[in-house]
């Protein structure tokens, strides 16, 4: 065994002599095989990549089969992906639910309530509560935000829900 075969492709000359032998082959061979839907271009240099963090346990003599080996599997890994992603795509959402009628037109007479309980809510516990319930802002953040101080909001949220409550049976 020669020594050019011990030391694999890890110098520079000889990593160089390979890329200049077998990268326009390697791309013509992955363009003419699957196309340039896969980016041939980039799966040359992932090769190439994965050659020099190899490049101890790859001969010089096995170098063409080694690249011609990862780049065919790293398109095909692709290729794979880009068929589940197509059959992700192709799932059609569920259009039904498993609520019964009474129970959907019932959330939807609770949230014509709630919207019209907290429409009559002043405007000052409206932003309070809104803020905290629905933007998920801490009391500080909207003591700062409103230029009032924390138990101000906290007064405010507290008096919106108290109200909340009595408006709505369904929440005591």
């Amino acid at each position: 065994m020669s020594s050019k075969n011990k030391e694999g492709v890890c110098k520079e000359t000889v990593y160089n002599r390979v890329f200049n032998a077998h990268s326009k082959n390697l791309f013509n061979f992955l363009y003419y095989k699957y196309g340039s839907l896969y980016n041939p271009e980039d799966k040359v240099q992932e090769a190439f990549v994965k050659l020099w963090e190899n490049c101890s346990k790859v001969p010089e003599a096995k170098a063409k089969s080694y690249l011609f080996t990862i780049a065919n599997n790293l398109t095909l890994n692709a290729y794979a992906h880009q068929k589940v992603v197509l059959k992700f795509r192709q799932t059609k959402p569920q259009s039904y639910t498993n609520e019964s009628p009474e129970f959907v037109l019932e959330e939807q007479e609770y949230n014509a309530r709630l919207q019209a309980a907290i429409a009559n809510l002043s405007e000052a516990q409206r932003s309070a509560f809104l803020l905290n319930r629905i933007e998920g802002k801490k009391h500080k953040e909207i003591a700062e935000m409103l230029g009032i101080s924390k138990k101000a909001v906290e007064k405010r949220i507290y008096g919106a829900l108290a109200k909340l409550k009595k408006e709505i049976t369904e929440l005591k």
